[in-house]
């Protein structure tokens, strides 16, 4: 029978190669894991069949993706067909690919899941050093946050402290590389890429397919 683990997380999982990293170094620090992923209208869905197998190979005690249409709305070159996503390039600036308050929103529903399942911490896999300057990925908007969830939940006030974890938030992105094939995270199995092809295979254009790259290099010597 296996025993039950008293150390309970709600991991964020894209499909990615950072939320990968996430629940595998998770799942090394001894935490049972309930995997949450967002099909939100991205025009990048492959990365939910990735999440899926990723999930699995973690062995996460449950995968749950929630549908949140931000299509509707749009303003992101991921959930509109009419903003194209950059390539060939990384620029200065917030760049198109930022979509309005998605980790906030993503964060909200991890919180509200991680209180009914009576779990009080939710690891994200965002960084501050490789983030294509998205505000919602600083460490300063982590911490924010994590003190509104404790203002404004009953776990927050009755249970202790609600704590997100972001233990790739200092980080560059070779080091997380590293830091996932270390743990045994198939690179293959994840998606990066902002803009790919019908059949997934990434454009290799984009800034995440350029700064995946770049990684690679970094984190895997050349023979």
């Amino acid at each position: 029978m296996r025993r039950e683990s008293e150390k309970k997380a709600v991991v964020l999982l894209s499909g990615g190669i950072d939320s990968a990293t996430c629940l595998a170094y998770a799942r090394s620090k001894g935490y049972e894991c309930h995997a949450l992923s967002f099909d939100y209208g991205q025009r990048h869905r492959i990365e939910l069949k990735c999440a899926k197998k990723i999930a699995r190979r973690f062995q996460a005690i449950e995968h749950l993706v929630v549908r949140l249409d931000l299509r509707k709305w749009g303003g992101s070159a991921l959930t509109s067909g009419k903003i194209k996503v950059p390539k060939d390039g990384l620029k200065p600036g917030i760049p198109a690919t930022y979509v309005p308050a998605r980790n906030m929103v993503f964060l909200s529903v991890a919180c509200a899941f991680a209180e009914a399942r009576g779990i009080n911490e939710i690891f994200i896999g965002v960084n501050s050093l490789d983030y294509s300057g998205y505000p919602d990925c600083r460490p300063q908007f982590v911490r924010s946050f994590e003190r509104t969830a404790n203002l404004g939940t009953k776990a927050g006030i009755e249970k202790g402290k609600i704590r997100i974890r972001a233990p790739l938030q200092q980080m560059e992105k070779w080091q997380i590389v590293k830091l996932a094939l270390s743990l045994g995270v198939e690179i293959a199995e994840t998606s990066s890429c902002y803009d790919p092809a019908p059949d997934g295979s990434p454009c290799g254009r984009c800034d995440s397919c350029e700064i995946r790259k770049e990684a690679l290099r970094k984190a895997v010597p050349q023979r």
